[in-house]
Order: structure tokens, then C-alpha cells, then sequence
């Protein structure tokens, strides 16, 4: 059976239903047939009709309401209460009901019905009559606009006080145990907060309305919006501003504005923060560019303006209204600390007119974030309290040309600092430590292949210029410079290498050799004495050569040539051309300890500093996974020994800058490796065993003459696999840059050739020296390894100390010996003429001319 309640509810919703219909009919559409042309006119028209639409939803929720209350007291045993669309959709019903608030309340702050009502004011005098029967207690004498405010809102509180009323009557009729006594429960709060929650959104929208028209024209146009709310006003609530001055505070929903005069100083509110540890006798607020604290002699009122600013600050950040009032009581809490929002910086300064989008901190960019400027520069990385810090990419636009400096570095207190990348809009590239803003540290600048004058640099520098050790490439003349830098210019010991294989070694000054100097050619000639400042022959020297020595003065003169006036000493003994020791120039003016401190200087420092995570990746730039992955075990373990843990890690970082110098420094013999590497390529493998003298060493073996190939034998298929094997897995050495994992490539290449032989004999066996060099030999010729000495030497440089006089000693050496025989066999073939050092001097034309 249905409760008085119910019925009630039924006759509430039939009155509503028909408020509704002759408020749309009577009111909204009338108002909608306006048609204004002034902006402001467009905007109240829009306001309009979307309080219509607002309205038309409110009449259809309640005629579904109004249907299934009919149902139930038509069928009270068949149909529960339930089912009642206001117990069963309570929420749904409810957001109805605040979309149409906030619409209405959009349409008071900006005054849309007194605008419209004006447009037809001889229309709405002829409606007053019908108007007053949707009012009570409304003057006739009042304004046609206030009447229509009136029209539209007298129906709606009166039926959401009705609304709460019986639902709560209703909540105390039924019994605990009622089917439907938690919808009912649920539905009666909703309704008692939406009724204090539309009392003060009508006191809001009331009091913003009002707010206007205490300001200037100009003021109103610049702060007047539609959603906008007024919360506070220092005229209400008495608070001074300092060091502002300011004359009024303003607190809306979305702003905090601050009148000095005829200055406006308007704080997004998901920007500004409250400081929670200010004493109670200011409240302290930050904000990106300003902060500023609210005094008042009042510390009551004191209290309300720093609970009222919290709350507003929550509740911009949430982007909605609270609910179902908006800083009820003045429980105390606490803005955000860190948030995300963008902002456009106005002072003057760095920042002026750039928008930073991204994570906040206390007013000041921290995190992640978007820095951008109006003239395309921007900045996208982490920041730490207002400036960039750690890891970012800079783009700089070029002013002259459409393209852009890229900057993929890491950066400390707004500057770069650290490992960075920086590809120029030039095509220039550098790649290596900055500090301050400036190259410094070990850096590789280098220039595309396209550029007229291509060059590429490798080594120290020191405020943006080159310091220190260096080497530098010029393309365009085919020549090395490899020393001391100093103010961008080379300057203290130095060795510049020619294209044409000539060295020079001296010390230079102001970027040209002074003083006495040496000056190595090709085939191994050397002169020692003095040089003009383009390094031409001038004073007294020696000259040492194939089987002479010539002592004296040189010089030279453009009808002349090189001449010399001196002794000549014939008795010199020529080198031995089995030697491959040759003369090598700059080995001990750069001890190998003093180079690179650019490079294993920062690492020294970060295991010091105890391994702290910010300064990973700025330490080991972007190679960073691998220390990631294995920081438990550095941790763990911090007396690891160098080759361990720390070359896997650096090496990658810089491995094709320091190959490069190691190919620079056994370019020579190289050459000789490879001539010998085509000769022994162009033998079959019968003809290259017999060259190598394989046999003799062989038939020390018992039936070991069947593991090679003979015309009257044939391999097994194991140990053909096991020789292409031995080959495949000494070419490995180049796939890798970890001198670890290059010798254990060395290991499983001996391993395998040690199995065709164990294989061949049937038992196990072990190859000493001797009997391993010539296999060794032919599995290297078979690899044909490109810069096998570069490898070995770097190889040999970073090896574990721990292995020497080990298996990998021992593998090492035998490679050296193998790629020495190589040499040897390609200079024995060679018979090319290599012109004497006279020859090339004369021949060579002045370096400004190369």
C-alpha cells in the first residue's frame, strides 16, 4: 500500500511538470526570438538557450518521474517503491537538477534576462499578467527583468524544499528492514545537499552580479565571464596585501585578482600556493612570478580568507564545484604542494613571454615540463625549482635561416653540464661534456662530410674552447693534428701527420710549430733541427736515413728547392728490413695517463660521490640501461676492479673516438697487415698450408697429417665445421666494444681449433706456441679482419691486469705474433717504390697549398 508520502510526491511532481512547461513556453521561448548583433548581446542569447535546454531535460526526468509514481499507486502490490525513478536514479535525477542551476546562475551573473527583457519591452509588459501566476510575493511595480528572474527560479526551490521534505518524512515511515529504505536514505541526503548546495550557488551568482557593478567598465569587461564566482572581497572581509599595496582583494572560483589602482593583478588559482608553514599572523601566498602575504587586524577574518583561498585552490585543481557546499566549516587543510599546469611568464627576464607547461612545485617549474618562446625556442626536460636540471632537449632557432640548434644534454641550475649531444643548424655535431653552458671536459665536435672545409676535433676543452690534449682532422688537407691545445689554438707539444705519411713533431705556439722539431717521413727518414713557422726546412739539422747521416744547415728558395750545406756520413748502417719495429714519433710526449682525464675523471668522481642516482644518466649520457641493470651489483660490490664493471659501461659511451686514435697510431702497420692479409688470400688452401710450413708441424702428430685438406684426403664434416667455426668466431672480435668479451672471442677461436685437432689425433691435446702460430696464421687470413692491430693493441691496453701471464696472455700474444708474420709477408711482397725523404720534401707543396 502506498504512504501519504508517496502521494504527495505524485502531486508535487504534476505541479512541477506543468511550472516547467509554462516556463519554456511563457519565459525561454520568448526570449530565444531575439536576434542581437553587440557581442555581449550573442553571448546572453547563447547563455539562453542553453538554460533552455537545461530545462527541457529537468521537464523530461520529471515526467518519467510523475509516470512511475502514477504506476506504483496504481499498482502498489505489483510494483515496490523501488522502483520510483527518484529512488532508483537518484543521482541521475540530481545532476539534472545542478546542470540546470548552473545554468541559470550563468545567465544571473551576466545579466542575460534584464538584456533580453529590454530588446522586447513591450512584449513582457503585455506577459506581467501571466507572469505573476508562475510567482509569489512578486511586485508588480518591480523591473520586468527582476520578474523573470524571479519566473525562473521561485519553482525550482520551492520544489527541491518540497523534494527534501518528503523524502525525509518518507525515509522515517518505513521500517529498517524495507527493500527500499537505503535508496530512500540515499535519495533524501542527496536532496538536502543539493538544497544548500543551490542556496549558495544562488548566493554566489547573486553576489558576482552584484560585484560588477562596483567596478569600472573596463575592470567588469576584463573580469566578467559567465562561470565566473565570487567567493571573497576584501570590502566584506577586511585584508591588506603586501608588498602589492593593493587596494581590494577579489577571490573567485578560478582567480585571485588584486586592484592597485589602475593595475590589475589577476593568479590562476591552480597556481598558487599556500604556504602552510607561515605563522597566524600572515598568510603567505606563491605564485610563478609573485609572492605576497594577507594581512588583517582581524584574526578571525584572518582565518576565513586563508580557508577560503585553500579551498578555492582545491577545488580549481579538481575542476569542479564542490559539493554540496564549497568550503563549509573551516576545517583546516593544505594546497597541493606539487601539480601540473602552464603559464606564461610576463617580467622581464630570461623567461619573458615563454610558456611553461608541465609539473609545478611551490610556484616554480619542477619535473617534467615544456618550456617554449614566441620565437620557436623551446626546452622539453626535467626542472628543479624554476630552472632546468637533469636531462633536456633544447631547440635554439637560427636567426638568419630556417633551421634550429638541437641540444640533447643534461643541465644543472639552468645550464648544460655534463655529458650532452648538441647537433648545430650548421650540420655541425658535438657530442661530449659541457659545463657552465660551455664545451668542457672530453667533447668530439665534428662536421658533415658535405661542408667545405670538413673537420672533426677529439678531446679536451675548457670554456668552450679547445684545451688540453687534442686531436684534429682536417679533411679538406688530408691532416692530423695530434697534441696540445690552449685558447682554441695548438699550442705546447704537438704532432701534425700529412697526407702523404709525413710527421712533424715540435711544440707549437699560437697555432704554428716554433724551435726545434723532428720530422718523420714514410720510409722511416728522420730530420731533426729547426723549421720556418709553415714548416719548411730552415737552420741547422740532422737528417738520418737508408745507410746516412747528413749533418748541417738546410734551406730552402723558390729557383732552389731544398738545399743543405753540411757533412754526410755514409757509414750509417741501414735498418734491418726484417724489423718491424719502426721509428714512431709523440710516444713519450703523452703519457697515456695524463690524456683523457675528461673522460675517466667525471666516472672517478661519480663512484666517490657514492654512485647517486640523479647523476647516472649526466655521468654515462644516454648509455645509461646497462648501469641501471647492474647498479644493485656496483652497490654491492664497490672493490670490483676496473675492466670489470667500469669499461663495460664507459666504453660504449666514446669507443669510436678512442678506436679512431688507435688506428691513427698503427695506421702503418696496418697497411702492411692488410697487403699481407690480400697476398695470402690470393693462395688456395692446399698452396697457403705448404706456404705456411703447416706439414712440419703437422707430422709431429701422430696421423695429424689428415685433418688438412691433401689432394688425397678429404675432412670430416665435424672438422670442416669446426675450421669455418675457428674463423667465424675471430671475427667476433670486431662485433664487440668490451675488450672482455673480444677475448673470449680470442678463447673460442683457440677452442676450436684445438677441437679440429683432438678431433684428428682421437684423443685430447694441447697446442703450445709453436704448433699453434701456423693454424693461427691460417685461421686469421681466412678472417681477414680489417685493423687487427688497432683491435689488438686496444685490446691489450685495457685488459685486466689480473690475466697477465694467463690464458688470455697467452691467446693475446699469439695473435700479436701472427699479425707481426703477416706484416712481414706483405712487406716482402710489396715492391712498389716508396720515394726517400729528399723526394718528398721537395715534391711536397706548402700546407696552405695541400
Amino acid at each position: 500500500m502506498c504512504s501519504p508520502e508517496e502521494a504527495a510526491l505524485l502531486q508535487l511532481e504534476e505541479v512541477f511538470s506543468a511550472t516547467l512547461a509554462r516556463i519554456s513556453n511563457r519565459v525561454l521561448q520568448p526570449l530565444l526570438t531575439a536576434e542581437p548583433s553587440d557581442p555581449q548581446g550573442r553571448e546572453c542569447l547563447r547563455l539562453l538557450q542553453q538554460l533552455h535546454g537545461c530545462a527541457q531535460q529537468l521537464w523530461e526526468v520529471t515526467e518519467r518521474s510523475l509516470r512511475a509514481l502514477r504506476e506504483r499507486l496504481r499498482h502498489p502490490d505489483a510494483i515496490g517503491l523501488e522502483s520510483l525513478l527518484l529512488l532508483l536514479e537518484a543521482d541521475h535525477v540530481l545532476q539534472v537538477h545542478m546542470e540546470y542551476i548552473e545554468s541559470y546562475t550563468s545567465c544571473v551573473v551576466v545579466q542575460a534576462f534584464q538584456k533580453a527583457a529590454k530588446q522586447r519591452s513591450r512584449y513582457w509588459r503585455d506577459q506581467r499578467k501571466d507572469l505573476r501566476q508562475l510567482l509569489w510575493g512578486v511586485s508588480p511595480k518591480g523591473s520586468m527583468g527582476t520578474a523573470l528572474v524571479q519566473a525562473l527560479r521561485q519553482p525550482l526551490t520551492h520544489h527541491v524544499q518540497k523534494y527534501a521534505l518528503l523524502l525525509l518524512s518518507l525515509r522515517d515511515t518505513i521500517g529498517e528492514c524495507h527493500p527500499a529504505r537505503e535508496l530512500v536514505v540515499h535519495a533524501a541526503t542527496l536532496f538536502g545537499d543539493l538544497q544548500s548546495f543551490m542556496k549558495q550557488a544562488l548566493d554566489q551568482a547573486e553576489a558576482t552580479q552584484a560585484l560588477w557593478h562596483t567596478l569600472s567598465s573596463r575592470l567588469r569587461d576584463a573580469l566578467c565571464t559567465p562561470a565566473r564566482r565570487l567567493l571573497q572581497d576584501s570590502q566584506d572581509v577586511p585584508v591588506t596585501v603586501t608588498p602589492l599595496r593593493a587596494e581590494r582583494a577579489l577571490l573567485f572560483d578560478d582567480v585571485l585578482v588584486l586592484l592597485q589602482g589602475h593595475s590589475v593583478h589577476t593568479f590562476d588559482l591552480k597556481l598558487v600556493w599556500v604556504d602552510p608553514e607561515q605563522d597566524g599572523c600572515a598568510v603567505h601566498l606563491l605564485t610563478p612570478e609573485e609572492e605576497f602575504f594577507f594581512g588583517s587586524k582581524s584574526p578571525q577574518d584572518l582565518v576565513v580568507w586563508r580557508h577560503m583561498v585553500t579551498q578555492a585552490v582545491c577545488q580549481a585543481l579538481r575542476g569542479k564545484k564542490d559539493f554540496p557546499v564549497l568550503g563549509a566549516g573551516l576545517v583546516s587543510c593544505e594546497t597541493p604542494t606539487c601539480r601540473s599546469g602552464a603559464y606564461t611568464f610576463r617580467a622581464e627576464g630570461r623567461l619573458c613571454q615563454a610558456t611553461y607547461e608541465g609539473e609545478w612545485c611551490r610556484g616554480r617549474p619542477h619535473g617534467k615540463g615544456t618550456l617554449k618562446w614566441p620565437d620557436g625556442q623551446n626546452h622539453v626536460g626535467s626542472f628543479c625549482q624554476g630552472l632546468e636540471h637533469g636531462f633536456g632537449v633544447c631547440l635554439v632557432p637560427q636567426a638568419s635561416e630556417d633551421k634550429f640548434d638541437c641540444y640533447k644534454c643534461h643541465w644543472r641550475e639552468g645550464s648544460m653540464c655534463g655529458y650532452g649531444i648538441c647537433e648545430y643548424g650548421t650540420g655541425e655535431e658535438y657530442k661530449g661534456y659541457f659545463q657552465a653552458g660551455l664545451r668542457h671536459g672530453f667533447g668530439v665536435l665534428e662536421s658533415t662530410r658535405q661542408d667545405p672545409h670538413p673537420c672533426k676535433y677529439t678531446g679536451h676543452w675548457e670554456r668552450g674552447q679547445r684545451s688540453g690534449y687534442g686531436i684534429q682532422e682536417d679533411g679538406d688537407r688530408g691532416e692530423r693534428y695530434i697534441g696540445m691545445w690552449q685558447a682554441d689554438q695548438r699550442h705546447g707539444p704537438g704532432l701534425i701527420v700529412t697526407q702523404a705519411g709525413v710527421c712533424y713533431q715540435g711544440t707549437f705556439q699560437a697555432d704554428k710549430m716554433v724551435g726545434p722539431g723532428t720530422l718523420l717521413s714514410e720510409d722511416d727518414s728522420l730530420y731533426e733541427g729547426t723549421f720556418t713557422r709553415d714548416l719548411t726546412l730552415l737552420g741547422k739539422g740532422k737528417l738520418t736515413s737508408y745507410g746516412f747521416t747528413l749533418e748541417g744547415s738546410f734551406g730552402s728558395g723558390a729557383q732552389r728547392g731544398l738545399y743543405t750545406q753540411g757533412v754526410l756520413d755514409m757509414a750509417t748502417l741501414p735498418p734491418d728490413p726484417s724489423s718491424t719495429c719502426k721509428r714512431q714519433l709523440g710516444l713519450g710526449a703523452f703519457p697515456v695517463e695524463s690524456r683523457w682525464q675528461g673522460v675517466y675523471g667525471p666516472f672517478r668522481d661519480f663512484v666517490r660521490a657514492g654512485c647517486p642516482g640523479d647523476l647516472q644518466e649526466a655521468l654515462l649520457g644516454f648509455h645509461v640501461q646497462s648501469l641501471r641493470e647492474s647498479q644493485e651489483y656496483l652497490c654491492c660490490e664497490r672493490n670490483r676492479q676496473v675492466h670489470g664493471l667500469v669499461l663495460p659501461l664507459m666504453l660504449p659511451s666514446f669507443y669510436s673516438e678512442l678506436f679512431t686514435l688507435y688506428l691513427l697510431l698503427h695506421e702503418r702497420e696496418d697497411r702492411l697487415y692488410s697487403q699481407g692479409i690480400a697476398n695470402l688470400s690470393l693462395f688456395p688452401d692446399i698452396q697457403l698450408l705448404e706456404h705456411l710450413d703447416v706439414q712440419n708441424v703437422l707430422l709431429r702428430f701422430l696421423n695429424f697429417r689428415h685433418l688438412w685438406p691433401r689432394e688425397d684426403l678429404t675432412l670430416t664434416t665435424n672438422q670442416r665445421h669446426s675450421l669455418v667455426s675457428a674463423t667465424e668466431c675471430l671475427q667476433k672480435i670486431i662485433t664487440t666494444v668490451d675488450p672482455r668479451e673480444k677475448q673470449e672471442a680470442l678463447e673460442r677461436t683457440y677452442e676450436e681449433i684445438e677441437a679440429t685437432v683432438s678431433q684428428a689425433l682421437g684423443q685430447e691435446h694441447k697446442l703450445p706456441m709453436d704448433d699453434l702460430l701456423p693454424l693461427l696464421i691460417y685461421v686469421v687470413s681466412r678472417a681477414r679482419i680489417q685493423h687487427l692491430g688497432a683491435e689488438l693493441h686496444l685490446t691489450r691496453d685495457m685488459m685486466d691486469p689480473n690475466h697477465t701471464g694467463g690464458r688470455y696472455d697467452f691467446l693475446l700474444t699469439a695473435l700479436e705474433s701472427c699479425y707481426q708474420h703477416i706484416q712481414r709477408d706483405g712487406r716482402h711482397a710489396s715492391t712498389a717504390h716508396r720515394p726517400g725523404l729528399q723526394g718528398a720534401l721537395v715534391a711536397r707543396p706548402p700546407l696552405d697549398q695541400a
